[in-house]
């Protein structure tokens, strides 16, 4: 394992290096003049967030696989500030733009990287880490359905009991039919001879001769040989060209297979080290604390009283001692004057008065100063707004540069703990311990020599604390919970109401689908098609990726949930087949999230009554809480918003959810990792106002393009059991699909690969004609319907701002054009005068 631990440690050495030379751009981007080119803002994100992306990749790879207990705590560290930073820059360019999709083809060009570089990946960890807790729970809730009766798959038909006489009997006719089959075939060729014989003997005409049979059978086995031998040559140079991958590039190689059993009995090495290091926490803190303590104890102790003795032979009497909350005796080891460190103590309880009094004559300098402020900076320009996730980053890489920069391993072969790191930690742990009861000590040892010496006695004036104290009591004890913190389950275990939930269905199993299996590919000319004014449709890849930046990565982590810009509603707008519940299932099963269906088809009926829904809905929030992450899915979405109720749907009173979704929302915290996620084929039925004031952050996901036809039909049909031939014309069948979504090609592979027609391909290859037979049975996405989708996205608040903004550039256009006009004019003129 010592060669691919160190190429590990390389990368991350590489990662570091490469986000040491960032910071330093993002310190220098703060102090320059605020830019007013759009373009050039546009262009300063978007490679700052390639660069951070590619640092992403070289970090989650490390953390996956390197060993080393105390190194992945900062590569953790590092690689959540990262991906804070991430979201960060990609609000930013939502900000400037008014779109949720940015397409950075020339800036790929320029840096010469291809679309796979900026795919952001998805941190293994955020399922390795808690692995075992979500197994447990997928027992639990298998064992709850188990016992409820319920069952997500498709009930099996029933099988039919067959007499035994029946079934011999029909093994008998199956049989008959076969010899039958047989005989006929082997009858026929008899009769085909005879009548051959009987011809030959009637016209009485000879056959060819040796030599003409032998030319003829000669020159078709030479060209059959050579046709053989030309399609060998031109399969040779189409894999020399790359057009078409080798033949082993379909076999699993020795290496990658290898590699593999590596990666996992890394992981099991990382699992063993990890508790080892938390045992040693303890262990070397007790050894420190037995070996070292009395020593530290015995330093503190001969310090302070040397302090003691300092402030007296200069001040004339003694000083009094720190209080706990001012830091105790710690203020004392700062490398001061006994005479400073009296003077800062008195500074700071000055300071603590005067910013009482100030406070209210800030605030109102600010209130009257943030206006002007606000003018000045519209008038300047953008400049980038503070990120919560620098501090972080910068934190973690100065620790790499202290400490495993230029650390010698060579004594670490096997990458387990340094037990030197540990006692630095735990020094300054027990010497913080000690310290406190140092401090009570020579409190009580600075009392007695006030009294002995000087005579003073303590001055009264705990009375007023404790006086205070009992006010700070009396307050909290006056404060009553309100009707909404109210509890409505206190008496119920969060496993009574996870049964309850999944029991009613409305907590459901999510399918185990990845995310990579939501196939698709990168939009190229974007940039372009954005250059002369068209906006062009999203690809697949980039609502993958929207899925991952607003669902995944702040589900999957804690601390970039909490910092990063909160993102509480996602709503999936789309038609019928483009995988929208699909997104839903693969965002679970890559965070672990448990999801609740609240769809108005699934909860009418259940707990009925205002009361019942409040029930129902504290009980939802309160289960997805307690086993966070969690998504919250309401399917057909646009049912909550209606206009106006259709009359057949009236009685599932749809409109449930309309006024407490909003009161929801308020109620979320940046510390609950809960996602409410809708979906909606036809969102123009909803009122569009309260609708897009719940989902704020709007993903429209389209039909496939033909890239993205291309590899969805030999992803299909591989994934069904295919094989792709020479003879099955993928590209005729990508462009013959223009129209259709993925459910519907999905539909008609599965339609063709039966049981029987797969067993056929060996004999039988797969062709085109088949899966457009099929194909031609469903239904398409028409162009009026995608185009009553862009209409309905263009009346969105973000859409709205999207429209104002390039109006405002085709103004900004045509006035630079008028000019340019008239200047020619004037040069016509001159011409004509000087003619």
């Amino acid at each position: 394992l010592s060669v691919p631990i160190s190429t590990y440690n390389k990368i991350w050495a590489d990662a570091q290096e490469s986000l040491n030379c960032l910071l330093q751009k993002e310190i220098e981007e703060k102090s320059q003049k605020p830019l007013k080119d759009r373009l050039l803002v546009f262009q300063l994100l978007a490679t700052f967030y390639i660069k951070y992306v590619q640092i992403f990749h070289n970090l989650e790879s490390a953390y996956d696989q390197i060993v080393h207990p105390q190194k992945r705590l900062i590569i953790r560290q590092v690689l959540d500030g990262v991906m804070g930073r991430i979201l960060e820059l990609k609000n930013e360019m939502v900000e400037l733009e008014f779109s949720e999709y940015h397409y950075f083809d020339d800036i790929l060009q320029d840096l010469k990287l291809s679309p796979d570089n900026i795919e952001i990946p998805i941190p293994r960890y955020f399922i390795k880490e808690k692995i075992k807790v979500l197994k447990e729970r997928e027992r639990i809730l298998a064992q709850i359905m188990l016992d409820a009766g319920m069952y997500e798959d498709e009930p099996k038909k029933p099988v039919k009991v067959m007499l035994l006489e029946e079934a011999v009997r029909i093994i008998q006719v199956a049989e008959r039919a076969r010899q039958g089959r047989l005989r006929a075939t082997f009858m026929k060729q008899i009769f085909l001879e005879e009548k051959r014989e009987r011809l030959a003997r009637l016209q009485g005409s000879k056959g060819p001769d040796v030599e003409t049979a032998a030319m003829c059978i000669q020159r078709i086995w030479r060209g059959h040989t050579q046709w053989k031998k030309t399609l060998k040559i031109r399969e040779e140079e189409m894999v020399f060209l790359g057009m078409i991958p080798p033949p082993h590039f379909q076999r699993p190689s020795a290496s990658l297979l290898r590699a593999q059993k590596v990666d996992t009995l890394r992981c099991e090495i990382q699992e063993k080290y990890e508790s080892d290091f938390q045992k040693a926490l303890v262990s070397i803190k007790e050894r420190v604390k037995e070996i070292e303590g009395p020593d530290i104890k015995e330093t503190l102790q001969d310090q302070i009283r040397q302090w003691f003795i300092e402030c007296r032979h200069i001040t004339g009497k003694f000083p009094d001692y720190p209080d706990e909350e001012q830091g105790g005796s710690a203020v004392l080891f700062s490398e001061k004057t006994p005479e400073e460190v009296a003077a800062e103590l008195a500074a700071k309880a000055e300071e603590e008065l005067k910013k009482k009094g100030k406070k209210g004559k800030k605030e109102k300098k600010e209130k009257g100063k943030s206006k002007k402020k606000g003018n000045e900076e519209e008038e300047e320009g953008w400049k980038m707004s503070p990120s919560n996730f620098l501090p972080i980053m910068e934190e973690g890489n100065n620790k790499y540069k202290d400490i495993w920069k230029n650390r010698d391993e060579k004594w670490n072969f096997s990458q387990e703990y340094d037990p030197e790191l540990i006692k630095e930690e735990k020094r300054k742990e027990v010497e913080e311990e000690i310290r406190v009861q140092v401090d009570e000590l020579m409190r009580q040892e600075l009392k007695n020599l006030k009294l002995a010496v000087d005579r003073e006695t303590e001055k009264t004036g705990k009375k007023g604390k404790k006086g205070k104290k009992k006010k700070k009591g009396k307050k909290g004890g006056g404060k009553k919970k309100s009707k909404k913190d109210k509890d409505l389950t206190a008496d119920r275990t969060i496993d009574s109401l996870y049964q309850e939930l999944v029991e009613e269905g409305i907590l459901i199993r999510s399918k185990k689908i990845k995310l990579s299996d939501y196939v698709g590919e990168y939009s190229y000319l974007g940039t372009t098609l954005r250059q002369i004014d068209v906006e062009p449709m999203p690809s697949l890849t980039d609502v993958k990726q929207l899925i991952v930046l607003y669902g995944i990565l702040p589900l999957g982590s804690q601390s970039v949930h909490e910092k990063a810009p909160l993102v509480k509603t996602l709503l999936l707008v789309g038609p019928v087949g483009v995988g929208k519940k699909m997104l839903i299932h693969a965002l679970c099963t890559e965070t672990g999230a448990n999801l609740f269906n609240l769809s108005a088809a699934n909860i009418s009926g259940k707990y009925p009554g205002k009361a019942g829904l409040q029930l129902m809905l504290h009980m939802v929030f309160k289960v997805a809480r307690q086993l966070q992450p969690s998504v919250i899915w309401i399917g057909d979405t646009e049912k909550t918003f209606y206009r106006r109720v259709p009359k057949t749907e009236k009685e599932m009173d749809p409109k449930r959810l309309k006024k407490q979704l909003p009161k929801i929302l308020k109620t979320l915290k940046i510390e609950d990792r809960i996602l409410i996620i809708g979906t909606t084929n036809r969102p123009f039925d909803a009122d569009i106002k309260p609708f897009c004031k719940v989902y704020k952050k709007i993903i429209l996901v389209p039909r496939p393009d033909y890239a993205s036809r291309f590899v969805l039909w030999k992803h299909f049909i591989q994934q069904n059991g295919g094989l792709l031939t020479k003879q099955l014309n993928i590209s005729c069948l990508a462009q013959v699909s223009d129209g259709y979504a993925q459910g519907t090609i999905l539909r008609a592979v599965q339609a063709v690969l039966t049981e029987r027609r797969l067993m056929q391909l060996n004999k039988k290859p797969l062709t085109a004609v088949e899966f457009l037979i099929c194909l031609a049975r469903q239904d398409p996405v028409y162009k009026e319907e995608e185009e009553t989708f862009k209409v309905w996205y263009a009346k969105t608040p973000l859409g709205k701002a999207r429209i104002k903004s390039l109006m405002e550039k085709e103004d900004t256009g045509k006035g630079k054009g008028k000019d340019k006009g008239k200047g020619k004019d004037k040069k016509k003129e001159g011409k004509k005068a000087k003619k």
